[in-house]
């Protein structure tokens, strides 16, 4: 794993913005930044591939065993909740992505920090867009990608004929998401409805949910946490119902931070896990706080032989604690990068990379291109 700097494309911008990546450029500071980009060897590449696959397979058993034992305290989810997450389990209703974000420099063995498992950004970047990229600047190179590929084939699995599309109204890069992932439906036979999550309204007399045009809604694809639709006025309509969304409801399991600390119980000591605890207490060289329902790197402390080495602010300061084992710091010309990869229909599809000069992955930190 190397990092490698070069020039961009002298019409970067005008190529990235064609494929829908409007937000290149974040408060005049680059989001998207091909001045450098990651080369990984073959197997780099399948180490990464193989640690996905694995790292999926655990996720798997410790939600079963979460519902079998009945950890819904543990996770401060609601009685509600819990209910439709073991109803979904049980179903074994479809989930079409998500991303686990790693730590890594080749090395060893790539390390969980957290599974976005719920509403995951980054996915336009880490397909179309650094895809394109390669094709121009290094044809001759292969890419860990096929997230476009698994995602027009995963579509197919949903029996609805339509799917509505919902973000938050001016939520930019969710946005962007939202139509990738409608172009994306389309192109796999299905048609699709897109509004606001604002506009997201009950129908009484149907028994329905519906759209800003009060049309029924068969299946929903929400970019909208789990956690924040049952803190919304219409949860009290969500129970019985929630086989009709996509990401569906037990991903809550997987989203919440404490889930780190379910996976290193049932695997402790696992190459691709780092220890994670309910208590600070323990930890030798230092540890990583989070909110069990952070977002966006936001409400993170990192501890580094019981002093405070960086923080970040935000609006979960009062949510319960996971403790994190901090991994020694992974740096390339003073940049520390993250590796989110990504499963599309339960099965590993590609990465994407993330880069700052923080230790902590921010929503502005830019991501890199890669290669093998």
């Amino acid at each position: 794993m190397q990092r490698v700097t070069e020039n961009p494309r002298a019409d970067w911008q005008s190529q990235v913005e064609a494929l829908g990546l409007s937000y290149h450029t974040i408060d005049g500071q680059l989001y998207w930044d091909e001045s450098a980009h990651y080369r990984f060897s073959s197997s780099e590449i399948a180490k990464l591939e193989s640690a996905t696959a694995e790292l999926q397979r655990m996720s798997i058993a410790a939600a079963e065993r979460a519902i079998r034992d009945g950890w819904r305290d543990r996770l401060a989810i609601s009685e509600a909740a819990w209910r439709e997450i073991i109803q979904s389990w049980e179903r074994d209703d479809l989930s079409l992505y998500g991303r686990f974000d790693l730590m890594w420099d080749g090395s060893g063995d790539p390390k969980l920090l957290e599974y976005n498992a719920d509403t995951p950004t980054g996915l336009l970047e880490a397909s179309v867009i650094q895809w394109q990229w390669l094709l121009q600047v290094h044809p001759q190179s292969d890419q860990f990608n096929s997230i476009h590929e698994q995602l027009l084939a995963s579509w197919p699995s949903w029996p609805a004929k339509q799917i509505h599309f919902c973000a938050q109204r001016d939520a930019e890069e969710d946005w962007r998401t939202l139509l990738y992932l409608m172009d994306t439906c389309r192109q796999a036979g299905k048609s699709t409805v897109d509004f606001a999550v604002e506009d997201l309204g009950w129908h009484a007399g149907w028994h329905r949910f519906v759209d800003h045009e009060d049309r029924a809604i068969e299946c929903l694809f929400k970019l909208y946490p789990w956690e924040w639709m049952w803190a919304e006025d219409f949860a009290c309509h969500l129970p019985g119902r929630c086989s009709r969304f996509i990401e569906p409801v037990w991903k809550m399991l997987w989203s919440n931070k404490a889930f780190l600390v379910l996976l290193w119980e049932m695997f402790d000591g696992h190459p691709n896990l780092l220890r994670a605890s309910f208590s600070a207490d323990g930890f030798r060289s230092g540890h990583v706080e989070k909110p069990f329902f952070g977002r966006e790197g936001t409400n993170v402390r990192i501890v580094e032989n019981s002093g405070l080495v960086e923080q970040s602010d935000g609006p979960w300061a009062s949510q319960p604690k996971v403790y994190q084992a901090l991994h020694p710091e992974v740096t390339f010309d003073g940049n520390h990068p993250v590796i989110g990869s990504w499963i599309i229909g339960g099965e590993p599809a590609g990465i994407g990379i993330r880069e700052d000069a923080s230790r902590i992955t921010a929503n502005s930190s830019r991501f890199v291109p890669h290669r093998f």
